[in-house]
């Protein structure tokens, strides 16, 4: 695996040997430099590390530009939410959207962390993108959540919280059980669970997480950043306040 390598290095050495034009090598000379560039990097594996670290630095680079491009090209529909479904203030300064599934151990955990930017941020905007990721009870949950939306959008804020505090498994009967405590029957929602307006919702959510290249749950997209994780509302909140202070989450 490693004498292609061995060959590119042993041609990069080679040709900053010589004073003239590239010159070609024949099979004897390249089995010569080979033995001495593998001499070396036996001696000196450390190379190898340090150019694996570097392509690697590279590549994260390049992902993270690419990342940041398509948060700035959908930013509509990264920040778009029917009307009266987003939370906090509909007009506020910063929006924060969170992806996230109702079965996530660490969604539901850092459901305290959006109360407290909630409470405090009098000028945040909030917007949640369904994500079902943890398999078939997520997605019902998902469905009926997103039908709950269509039916009382004032509410949904509520009933996200609510279902999200459940202890244990999330799926559709207990969906329909929280929607009813909310005050819409199960048979209100039942005609809209694969309606177009929730396949539209589940749609983008879902084209949006693999634009952004989403892999987990709770993940936010705050400015022009996408922050993985239940970082704690500390995190947020510093980089609400960049957004406000630079027009980037990180100043």
């Amino acid at each position: 695996m490693f004498r292609p390598l061995l060959r590119s290095l042993a041609l990069v050495l080679g040709l900053a040997t010589l004073a003239g034009p590239a010159k070609a090598f024949d099979e004897a000379q390249t089995r010569d430099i080979e033995a001495i560039v593998r001499d070396y990097l036996v001696r000196n594996p450390e190379v190898l590390l340090e150019a694996l670290e570097a392509l690697e630095t590279k590549r994260a680079a390049s992902a993270e530009a690419e990342r940041r491009q398509t948060i700035e090209t959908a930013r509509s529909q990264i920040q778009g939410t029917p009307e009266g479904t987003a939370l906090g203030n509909p007009d506020g300064d910063v929006t924060i959207t969170e992806f996230f599934d109702y079965n996530c151990g660490y969604c539901k955990r850092a459901a305290s962390d959006m109360a407290v930017l909630l409470e405090t941020d009098p000028n945040l905007r909030v917007v949640l993108k369904e994500i079902p990721v943890l398999g078939p009870p997520s997605e019902a949950a998902a469905r009926v959540s997103l039908a709950f939306r269509e039916v009382a959008p004032e509410r949904y804020g509520v009933f996200q919280k609510a279902l999200l505090a459940t202890r244990g498994p999330v799926d559709e009967a207990r969906a329909f059980a929280v929607a009813a405590e909310n005050g819409v029957e199960a048979e209100r929602l039942r005609p809209l669970l694969q309606g177009a307006a929730v396949q539209a919702a589940l749609s983008e959510s879902g084209s949006l997480s693999m634009a952004l290249g989403i892999n987990g749950t709770p993940s936010y997209v705050v400015g022009d950043e996408l922050v993985a994780g239940a970082v704690g509302a500390d995190v947020l909140a510093q980089k609400v306040a960049n957004v406000r202070a630079c027009g980037k989450a990180t100043c």
